[in-house]
């Protein structure tokens, strides 16, 4: 394949992209007991309509998000072999590793303001984003030494994982591009990697989910496998039933599932939310070209897709501290959980928007260091 995409694809890449940044604040502004979701995560909350609805939407319909990143990178990564690797890692130090260090700052300097404050120490304690092990659990804990390994390699802005190693990905891009091209290699590559994913691995700097769907956007474009159109197995109309289904069943056993199965429910689950990820990458990919045609064809669309990067980078770990006042606000109405899981992660939005578009209009050099150059154009 060449390395120019068609007009329309490359809406779709941008549109994807943003929804994906979109649909994570609320994965990240979920608010039942435990917070911190895996995808064996069980509820400690009474099943209500409302508690099924928020585990539904944000360990079930919007998890396929990363992996959808993961493959878009890859598939965009692999577009520009003409490049040298070496000229390309440069590049992407400027354009992924400076915001990781600057954004890292930024949210360890947040936290460090916030627990001036005695009100919001206790809140921000009991956050597993602060966390470095049982007996400090605070910034203002920690040694000079640990704040610096925290904002290397485990940052307070838990999001920034994503950059981590995407960065790593990119540096061992010559061989992955080998190991997903070789007629045999590919096999075995792609069998541990398989196997990494549904084990949710995860480890610094190479994980399972990563790995998986970043080989496999390289793969997609270095085998010309068609993305503009689906094979017939491919059908959208069949993955979305079973999206859906997958999804709903997963949200009723993670409330009902322990007292019926006892701990087998846990493998169960984690193998119903890999089926619902592979099932709503297919569904929306191949399914929403009209929603894509309809978004990109408005001008307020297109401008707020600029900012995808400041709503991934800005809103946690904003999100995870403001959960609690949100709900205590809320709390005179009915299903005060499920208002603050739907507007808190809306007015974080705002606000990274809003910040964005000000940094980009006053300072547009600082705007373009904090976002690796993304979403200059107005």
């Amino acid at each position: 394949m060449g390395t120019d995409l068609n007009p329309f694809l490359s809406q779709k890449f941008r549109f994807w992209s943003f929804v994906s940044m979109f649909l994570l604040v609320f994965v990240h502004g979920y608010n039942l007991e435990p917070r911190y979701l895996q995808p064996w995560t069980i509820p400690t909350e009474t099943l209500t309509p409302a508690a099924f609805m928020q585990y539904l939407l944000a360990n079930g319909l919007l998890r396929f998000r990363i992996p959808m990143l993961f493959i878009i990178s890859g598939y965009l990564f692999a577009l520009h072999d003409e490049q040298p690797h070496r000229q390309r890692v440069r590049k992407r130090a400027r354009t992924l590793l400076a915001p990781y260090l600057i954004w890292s700052a930024f949210g360890i300097l947040l936290t460090f303001l916030l627990e001036l404050h005695p009100s919001t120490r206790s809140g921000i304690a009991s956050s597993h984003v602060v966390q470095i092990d049982d007996t400090r659990m605070l910034i203002h804990d920690y040694r000079w030494y640990e704040v610096v390994i925290r904002w290397i390699f485990f940052p307070v802005s838990y999001q920034l994982w994503f950059i981590r190693v995407l960065f790593v990905y990119n540096l061992a891009y010559p061989l992955i591009v080998k190991a997903v091209t070789h007629k045999t290699a590919r096999y075995v590559f792609f069998a541990v990697a398989v196997l990494s994913w549904l084990g949710t691995v995860g480890l610094v700097f190479v994980e399972g989910e990563g790995l998986l769907f970043f080989a496999l956007g390289v793969w997609i474009q270095k085998a010309g496998f068609p993305i503009e159109s689906p094979r017939p197995w491919l059908n959208p109309a069949g993955w979305l039933i079973a999206f859906v289904g997958l999804a709903t069943l997963k949200t009723w056993l993670a409330f009902r599932g322990q007292p019926l199965m006892g701990d087998s429910v846990y493998p169960l689950l984690a193998l119903l939310h890999k089926g619902t990820v592979i099932s709503g990458l297919v569904a929306c990919w191949y399914g929403g070209d009209d929603i894509v045609r309809w978004c990109m064809a408005r001008p307020w669309f297109v401008w707020l897709s600029a900012f995808s990067f400041m709503i991934y980078a800005l809103h946690a770990p904003l999100v995870a501290y403001l959960i609690d006042p949100a709900i205590a606000v809320l709390q005179p109405m009915p299903s005060a959980r499920l208002f603050a899981f739907i507007l808190l992660p809306l007015a974080v939005i705002a606000l990274c928007v809003a910040t964005g578009a000000a940094l980009r209009r006053v300072t547009p050099g600082f705007y373009g260091l904090l976002t690796g150059g993304r979403g200059m154009a107005s």
